[in-house]
């Protein structure tokens, strides 16, 4: 009887805006931003609150809880680059800020190859080895050109998206080991 692929990948590389929470940071959100004091989530200038999906919060443990590397790919416009860093420092997993459980942050306008080459360089993790999550298609030019599995995003990033990818994640390494033989 054949055993299971249970591998995963060594990181998982995340878009910010319509993946991990509702809104574009850089148009939606008015800073000066604060922490809910209800519930976790955050409050703009004008009272507008905006959490991470339902589902993020635990997938971002569980990532941490099994020694995989999270990181942010995202294209979000300056001057407002310090809008998603502080609503990732006000946002809450467990009881630990969110932007904590990041190990590399490549926030800023400009091409998602450049982001992935720069999360190559600091970690020194394989492009094979990442999977990654965006709301936008034109992002899989990352799946193309670098080998990194690309997952599409529709609303947020969910359990079983997140599922879907990492047996997407394991059939792609295994077409690319048989591939090389």
């Amino acid at each position: 009887m054949a055993k299971s692929d249970q591998s995963f990948p060594k990181i998982v590389i995340f878009d910010l805006d319509y993946t991990l929470w509702p809104c574009w940071c850089d148009t939606h959100i008015s800073p000066p931003v604060s922490r809910s004091k209800s519930e976790n989530a955050i409050v703009d200038r004008y009272g507008s609150q905006m959490a991470f999906y339902k589902d993020v919060p635990e997938i971002l443990a569980h990532l941490k809880q099994n020694g995989i590397k999270v990181a942010a790919a995202s294209r979000t416009c300056a001057p407002v680059l310090d809008v998603a860093k502080k609503m990732l420092s006000l946002l809450h997993v467990g009881g630990t800020r969110a932007i904590d459980l990041f190990d590399v942050l490549e926030i800023y306008p400009g091409s998602k190859i450049t982001h992935f080459n720069f999360i190559q360089k600091q970690t020194g993790i394989e492009y094979h080895d990442m999977l990654f999550f965006d709301d936008e298609t034109r992002n899989k030019e990352v799946e193309h050109r670098l080998g990194v599995k690309f997952m599409f995003v529709t609303e947020g990033v969910t359990w079983n998206l997140y599922h879907q990818a990492i047996e997407e994640w394991r059939d792609h390494k295994k077409h690319r080991k048989s591939s090389s033989k």
